[in-house]
């Protein structure tokens, strides 16, 4: 069984990484980059939205320089090695064995959770989430004409949990689906195989459907854990709940726009993309090529990555635990740290931060008032500038 502690602190280096892929990044202003257009003419340092500002993987830039080279970029399903290419790639990292018929590609992660609302659910029923959460599991069921029903998770003293209690108060005859962040954003919380199987369980005894966002599975900083996908445990809930995955946030290929669902049903999967509305657009092909050599190439490059994330974590430990009011319990996964910023007294934390010239996620848009999200994936000189900023953000203001 996976221990569900958190991670335990690691001693911070005083030497800035030295590893080439990450040492620098390309100057991403005037590109179109959203990160980096957000407070464009501003001295605001952007640290919220969730892309790196690493180059991605050499051997994804040769697999899409390969794409380019073929010079004909029509519409494009699956193509044969892209479903292949994830199941060995579950089976090697996770120990999931899946049935490569069952994997549907789509632009996103956030399309695949929009396709489940209008999918399994009908106008005014409820889909359950935890929060926190990343704001499309918000506001994504309003726009599909359901209801968004939230329960929040609860904080003990050095971990993340569930709150079963709420989570039995919360479902009700209307509730069809449950939608799951797992490894969770933005607590970075990696939900351990008991709460795995206790909201197998839950679903069988309510009739949910579980639905699980598993796109940061890739990046579990604690090396004592790792990530065990729900579908993988042997319940009959489990065996029914889709799987949405993407290389996106562990090669930084966003832009690409390639993620995959794992479908069990086929029925299923042959309504999938009309459910969209004609909304949904088909997958371009440098996605699917980037994405096929993620998975297949992808994985030194990753554990490097991995390396730096971790010293970055445990940077953004020590540069808390000097501010007073600010709080964090370490991330098991992500690159995101979830600070509390309610003991500080600071009104508007957020606010406070622009002012110092740091560009955070507000935590309002997570279901969070009082918290900022912050992105350490960058250059080790720069996360350290971010920092600073942190600091006086808190430091050079009344508490009034």
């Amino acid at each position: 069984m996976l221990d569900s502690r958190p991670p335990r602190s690691t001693k911070l280096s005083t030497k800035l990484a030295t590893d080439p892929l990450f040492a620098s990044c390309p100057d991403r202003r005037g590109t179109g980059s959203e990160k980096w257009d957000r407070w464009a003419g501003q001295e605001i340092l952007p640290m919220w939205v969730a892309d790196m500002d690493f180059q991605t993987d050499p051997v994804i830039l040769e697999a899409i320089h390969g794409a380019v080279k073929h010079g004909v970029f029509g519409y494009t399903h699956e193509p044969p090695g892209f479903a292949p290419a994830l199941a060995e790639h579950l089976l090697k990292r996770h120990g999931w064995q899946i049935d490569p018929a069952s994997v549907v590609g789509m632009p996103g992660v956030v399309n695949g959770l929009a396709i489940t609302a209008r999918l399994l659910t009908e106008p005014g029923d409820e889909i359950l989430t935890f929060t926190p959460i990343y704001p499309p599991f918000l506001t994504l069921p309003a726009l599909a004409g359901r209801r968004c029903k939230q329960v929040a998770l609860a904080r003990r003293q050095d971990r993340w949990e569930i709150d079963w209690d709420a989570l039995a108060a919360a479902v009700s005859p209307t509730t069809k689906l449950l939608w799951l962040c797992h490894p969770h954003n933005p607590t970075g919380m990696v939900f351990s195989p008991n709460d795995l199987l206790g909201l197998a369980e839950f679903a069988e005894r309510h009739g949910l459907r579980i639905v699980s966002d598993e796109i940061w599975a890739d990046l579990v900083l604690d090396e004592t854990a790792g990530h065990l996908p729900l579908a993988a445990i042997d319940h009959p809930a489990a065996r029914r709940a889709i799987t949405l995955v993407a290389p996106s946030k562990t090669w930084n290929l966003a832009g690409l726009g390639c993620a995959a669902g794992i479908v069990p049903e086929a029925h299923l999967r042959r309504q999938w993309r009309g459910a969209g509305g004609g909304l949904v657009p088909m997958v371009n092909p440098l996605g699917y090529a980037a994405a096929e050599a993620a998975w297949r190439h992808g994985d030194p490059w990753r554990q490097r990555l991995l390396g730096l994330l971790r010293e970055h974590a445990a940077r953004v430990e020590a540069a808390v635990s000097q501010i007073p009011g600010l709080a964090w319990l370490p991330p098991r996964a992500t690159y995101l740290a979830w600070i509390d910023c309610r003991g500080t007294g600071v009104a508007d934390p957020f606010a406070a931060c622009l002012a110092a010239g740091l560009g955070p996620s507000d935590g309002l848009d997570f279901g969070a008032a009082g918290f900022i999200r912050l992105n350490f994936a960058c250059p080790t000189s720069r996360l350290e500038t971010g920092l600073s900023r942190l600091k006086t953000a808190f430091s050079a203001l009344s508490t009034d």
